[in-house]
């Protein structure tokens, strides 16, 4: 029979802490694995990462570049802040009750005349 210290199994069942790399350590990482100086798998294992985790960053590096090279150049389209939006979307309401308000007033004023011409 053996006696296992506690302090060991616990030791088993912890788990390590997930690193999360940076937009620019991945890009290193990226450049490096491209570079071909030094065997990849070197490249992984200092850095503490897989295969699947050196794709992923060439996956998103393949998809940041697509997206950033599909922009046309030329002046950007500027974005209205909710507050500005929700300002003039009530004084274009407003502009629309007056103006409704106005084509009331006239109908009644045509029907006031009665359809006679002011050129008399």
């Amino acid at each position: 029979m053996t006696i296992t210290n506690p302090s060991e199994s616990s030791q088993k069942t912890s788990h390590k802490k997930r690193r999360i790399l940076t937009a620019e350590k991945k890009f290193q990482i990226f450049l490096e694995a491209h570079a071909g100086e030094k065997p990849i798998g070197e490249l992984l294992r200092r850095e503490g990462l897989f295969s699947t985790d050196l794709a992923r960053i060439r996956q998103q590096v393949k998809e940041g570049a697509l997206l950033r090279l599909s922009v046309k150049s030329g002046r950007k389209e500027s974005q209205v802040s909710s507050e500005s939006y929700e300002a003039i979307k009530r004084e274009l309401q407003d502009k629309e009750r007056a103006m409704a308000d106005q084509s009331v007033e006239l109908a009644i004023l045509r029907k006031k005349t009665n359809g006679v011409s002011w050129d008399r």
